[in-house]
């Protein structure tokens, strides 16, 4: 089949329909041990699966996306519900956003809201944030059908039909990846100027609040050595 055949079209818009998510009634209602959770993931996320043997989710990402403060620590090894929710944030987040960066946008989010701490539930702000990305899925699709319409007018002067149909396969994924990169930068820009300064704020107030516990144990420790001391004057 040539690659400007119609039928090409469909076959990647397809793959666009193709992509869901985890619905909040999906979730199970009780708390998840760590091999629940990445059973859970693999089936639920199968579909973002690029090739059959990737894993989505492993034990070793989750433990470090808690060293990372990405994710709360789980109670008495148990994941909730809002865990639930924002190990899949971090998914769709990582293929775009560097760890640093998904620690800028998540920190505030946890301090305000994981565990019921803000005035709106996580199942609402995941409910939310899903409910947009289908919306745009319309949107999406007729952007890379004019993409793919638009490769199909260029190189027509060339004769050789391999690569005519090499340089027009190349010329859309440079559309797509140059749609991507702008749109990274945008992403960048807001989190540098909105999310960045909050976390920089943060992390300075935890420095002064460790240093601070350090001089407190230092101070514990001198008047220890002291007491010794005095009772071995004795």
């Amino acid at each position: 089949m040539a690659w400007q055949d119609s039928e090409e079209l469909r076959e990647l818009l397809n793959c666009l329909k193709e992509i869901s998510y985890v619905k909040p009634d999906e979730l199970p209602n009780i708390d998840l041990y760590m091999d629940q959770v990445t059973t859970f993931m693999d089936y639920h996320l199968a579909s973002s699966r690029r090739h059959g043997d990737d894993k989505l989710l492993t034990k070793t990402m989750i433990n470090n996306y808690t060293k990372n403060e990405l994710l709360p620590s789980p109670n008495k090894k148990k994941y909730s519900k809002d865990h639930m929710y924002l190990l899949i944030l971090i998914y769709y987040l990582k293929g775009v956003l560097s760890i640093t960066d998904i620690q800028s946008v998540l920190k505030p989010l946890n301090d305000s809201f994981f565990n019921g701490a803000g005035e709106v539930p996580f199942e609402r702000i995941y409910e939310e944030i899903f409910a947009i990305q289908r919306a745009q899925s319309d949107t999406v699709a007729k952007d890379v059908a004019r993409k793919w319409k638009a490769v199909q007018g260029i190189y027509e002067d060339v004769e050789d039909r391999e690569q005519k149909e090499f340089l027009r396969k190349l010329s859309m994924i440079c559309m797509l990846s140059f749609d991507v990169y702008m749109k990274k930068q945008l992403i960048e820009q807001i989190i540098d100027k909105e999310f960045a300064p909050l976390s920089a704020e943060q992390s300075e107030k935890e420095e002064k609040g460790k240093k601070k516990e350090e001089k407190k144990e230092e101070r514990k420790a001198e008047k220890k050595a002291d007491a010794k001391k005095k009772e071995a004057d004795k």
